[in-house]
């Protein structure tokens, strides 16, 4: 995430900080929002169905080993399938899932654990099981073939399968199984969830590419001289220079080093992060609204990533991100919230290479570390443009890569209170690459939009920039303050 980790259960667990949410992050008081639009329905003709069997009927872990069918008439894309397997949660228990072995590959499946928002007698907590990018699409008639799963206790201390939903102890062989859920796009279309938990109509879309209603929005073309313009700070903008995490310890905020040009016809915000290997060498960067008065609706943002330096040697454990924060008052606090997008190029966290996550925060505590959040990843390369897209409604949170879902939270994520918004880029620590040779990486940014209280498509969100820049409009912010 942002602020100075990463999600939690992606790796080994080390000592981490979390400074930037309280030295970047001014704190205000909460701020309402309306009811909100929803998403449109999955295209037609996308159908899957879910085959289960279970493995282990045993009382140290539970084994769903799953198939999914595509029964429709069109191909469908695996990273827009979620399935859901529901249970009931020992008393004070956490899990930790994993993948034991997959036709389509471990690494492209991912397993998170969600909390019902209306919990039964035999469920009130579900893994999640989506795919990453790689796991590719399926063909009409065509399955993924075995996915061995596996989920525990994290201390593994004993478990009880026989009060759980999906469970399924004389399903010994894979059949078709309704206890478990399927959505391809966010839209339901396989299974029953408990009672009280099942979807609720998606009403007819509009046109995607239709504008919505002009309401409350901050939209800005990053059209400026540099980080001295005046119009950055009256635009409500800091471009940061105190001290502090996150990163490399003794590291400074460069605000030099974020600098605006044009390429083509647009105007365009560069970040630059340096190092030569010390930490009095590496100058971060970071800017960010002065105003913490963003909470629900859409938020968008074009983002160029890098994989390589400049020049001098690859390799450093860098962070490129967009987020949403606020400030954490105490540690485990419950109205904490943090929602990022975060691109690893050269690894790190345990990571090994490039990665690109996004992550819903509750909380975290940050000594001894703590973390509640749900997130999801893909480990590829993303170098080059993005059109980044998160919505948040009084229900979900939906991250948008370059138009496709990419990763959808759940209601126990949402924010409390309002936040502001941010973008960072930041060395996790000098380990990656120990040469004194000077090198520095740019993270480039496009626009930034926010909507309130409304969620856009991605093709809504890029209509609109559009009639910004026909409009001649560069900056915009009708946002109204928090009291």
């Amino acid at each position: 995430m942002s602020t100075t980790t990463r999600p939690a259960g992606t790796g080994t667990t080390g000592a981490r900080l979390r400074i930037r949410a309280a030295l970047a992050v001014a704190a205000v008081t909460g701020l309402g929002a309306t009811a909100l639009t929803a998403l449109p329905a999955a295209a037609a003709g996308e159908a899957v169905t879910v085959q289960y069997r279970q493995s282990a009927t045993g009382s140290d872990q539970v084994e769903p080993w799953f198939k999914v069918v595509n029964t429709g008439s069109s191909s469908v894309p695996l990273s827009q399938v979620k399935v859901r397997y529901y249970f009931k949660a020992d008393a004070g228990a956490s899990y930790s899932y994993a993948c034991s072995w997959a036709v389509k590959g471990c690494a492209n499946l991912t397993g998170t654990f969600g909390t019902l928002a209306h919990p039964t007698a035999t469920a009130d907590r579900y893994l999640e099981v989506g795919f990453t990018a790689g796991a590719g699409s399926l063909a009409p008639g065509a399955d993924t073939g075995d996915m061995q799963l596996r989920f525990h206790r994290s201390n593994w201390q004993p478990l009880n399968q026989n009060d759980d939903y999906s469970f399924g102890p004389a399903q010994t062989a894979y059949a078709n199984w309704s206890k478990v859920t399927a959505t391809v796009g966010g839209v339901q279309v396989w299974g029953t969830a408990p009672a009280g938990n099942e979807p609720t109509p998606t009403p007819t879309p509009t046109d995607p590419t239709t504008p919505p209603p002009s309401g409350a929005a901050l939209f800005d073309d990053f059209d400026y001289t540099g980080h001295t313009d005046p119009a950055t700070a009256a635009h409500g903008w800091s471009v940061r220079s105190n001290s502090g995490g996150p990163g490399v310890p003794g590291a400074t905020w460069a605000p030099e080093n974020v600098t605006f040009a044009k390429e083509g016809t647009n105007s365009i915000m560069n970040l630059r992060t340096s190092t030569a290997g010390t930490a009095e060498s590496t100058r971060q960067t970071e800017v960010l609204t002065r105003a913490t008065k963003f909470k629900n609706g859409t938020y968008a943002a074009r983002v160029r990533f890098s994989d390589a330096p400049l020049s001098g040697p690859d390799g450093d454990r860098l962070v490129q991100t967009f987020f949403t924060i606020n400030d954490l008052k105490a540690p485990m606090a419950d109205d904490y919230a943090e929602y990022d997008f975060e691109y690893l190029p050269n690894g790190g966290w345990g990571e090994p290479a490039n990665i690109l996550y996004t992550t819903s925060w509750e909380t975290y505590r940050p000594d001894p570390w703590e973390a509640v959040n749900q997130h999801s990843e893909v480990r590829a390369s993303y170098a080059g443009w993005h059109d980044l897209v998160l919505t948040i409604d009084d229900s979900t949170i939906v991250y948008y890569v370059d138009g496709q879902e990419f990763g959808r939270h759940d209601a126990r994520y949402l924010p409390e209170r309002p936040m502001s918004i941010n973008f960072n880029q930041w060395l996790i620590d000098l380990a990656g690459q120990s040469s004194t040779t000077a090198r520095a990486y740019d993270q480039k940014v496009d626009y930034v939009l926010h909507v309130k209280d409304q969620v856009l498509t991605p093709a809504q969100v890029a209509a609109k920039v559009a009639s910004y820049r026909t409009a001649g409009t560069a900056f915009e912010d009708s946002v109204p303050a928090v009291p």
